[in-house]
C-alpha cells in the first residue's frame, strides 16, 4: 500500500510515551485530543446538589481570574468554602478534565476542556475575524498547514486550521494540544508574556524529552524565548516529532503581550533549516498584519 505522498504506508503511535502521535495512512496528527470520557453519575436531588453546583462554579470562575492559579487553602480563604468540600469539588471537576493540579505546588489551574464547550469559530469572533484573511494568505504563500493557536495552561490549542495544499499534509483536530516548549506557537506566544507571567510559566512545566532536540530545562527554555523575542518568530526543529518542523510567529495585544500566533507545520524536507529565516519572516509579516487589525 502506498499514501497519498508515495511514501510506504506505516503508523507509528508513541502516545504511550506522549502527547504525540503520528500516521503515513491519514494526514498527520501530533498533538493529543481533549476528548474525554464523563464518568457515570449518580443522579442527586436537586436540593442537594444545588450548593455543589454553586461551589463549583465559584471555585472555576475564580481560577480563571487568576491563571496563575490556587491552593486549596487560598481557594478556601477567598471563597469562604470549607477545604474538605473544595477539595471534593476539586477533584470531581479534576477527574472531568476542567481542572488540573500540579503535584508540586498543589496548585489547582483551569485547563482547556472549556474550549469544547463553545464552537471554535465563535470562541473569539474579533480575534477569528481579523486573523482568517492573514492566515489564508500565509497558507497560500507557503502552501504548508496553517493554524491559530492560543495558550491554556502550559499548553498550547488550536483553535483554526487550514490544511497544506500538498498531498502530504500535517493535521490535527480543532482543540487538539500540546507542550508550550516542545512546539512553534507555543514558544512563540510565551516568548511575549509579561516577565512575571513568563517565568510562572516556565516555573510549572515538568520537561519530558520526546525527541533528541526537544527542550528539556528551564534555562534552556528560558534562552530560547529571549532569541525568540528578539527575532520575533519560533521554529520547531523537530522538537516534538522527528521528522516535523514548525515556523509560528505571535499575534499581540495593544500592550505588546503575546495572545495567539499562526504557525506552519510540515515535513523536514519541505521546511530546511536554511530557509528558517525567509519562512520566519513570512508568517510573522502575516501575525503582524492579524495584529494591527485585532488592534484597530
Amino acid at each position: 500500500m502506498q499514501s497519498n505522498a508515495g511514501c510506504p504506508a506505516v503508523e507509528v503511535d508513541t502516545r504511550q510515551k506522549g502527547p504525540y502521535h503520528i500516521s503515513l495512512l491519514k494526514p498527520i496528527s501530533y498533538m493529543k485530543s481533549t476528548t474525554m470520557s464523563v464518568p457515570d453519575t449518580k443522579r442527586k436531588s436537586e436540593a442537594a446538589a444545588s450548593p455543589s453546583l454553586q461551589r463549583g462554579i465559584a471555585l472555576l470562575e475564580h481560577l480563571a481570574r487568576h491563571s496563575h492559579g490556587c491552593t486549596l487553602s487560598a481557594l478556601s480563604e477567598e471563597l469562604t468554602i470549607p477545604q474538605a468540600s473544595l477539595l471534593r469539588i476539586g477533584k470531581a471537576l479534576e477527574e472531568l478534565g476542567y481542572v488540573t493540579r500540579d503535584v508540586t505546588t498543589k496548585k489547582y489551574y483551569l485547563t482547556n476542556r472549556f474550549l469544547q464547550l463553545i464552537p471554535p469559530s465563535v470562541q473569539d469572533r474579533p480575534l477569528m475575524e481579523c486573523a482568517i484573511g492573514p492566515m489564508r494568505e500565509l497558507r497560500d504563500t507557503t502552501s504548508e498547514t496553517t493554524q491559530l493557536c492560543c495558550l491554556i495552561d502550559r499548553e498550547i490549542v488550536i483553535l483554526e486550521q487550514m490544511l497544506a495544499r500538498h498531498a502530504f499534509k500535517y493535521s490535527a483536530e480543532i482543540g487538539a494540544r500540546a507542550p508550550c516548549y516542545s512546539c512553534a506557537p507555543g514558544k512563540a506566544i510565551a516568548a511575549f508574556l509579561p516577565d512575571n507571567e513568563r517565568d510562572d510559566l516556565v516555573n510549572r512545566i515538568h520537561f519530558k524529552r520526546f525527541t533528541p532536540h526537544t527542550i528539556t530545562s528551564r534555562r534552556a527554555f528560558l534562552n530560547e524565548l529571549d532569541l525568540i523575542r528578539q527575532r520575533g518568530y519560533a521554529v520547531d526543529h523537530e522538537e516534538g516529532l522527528v521528522g516535523i518542523r514548525c515556523i509560528a510567529a505571535p499575534i499581540l495585544d495593544r500592550n505588546g503581550i503575546g495572545i495567539a500566533a499562526f504557525t506552519i507545520t510540515g515535513p523536514a524536507e519541505r521546511i530546511p533549516q536554511d530557509e528558517y529565516e525567509s519562512l520566519g519572516q513570512v508568517v510573522r509579516s502575516r501575525a503582524d498584519a492579524a495584529t494591527v487589525a485585532y488592534n484597530r
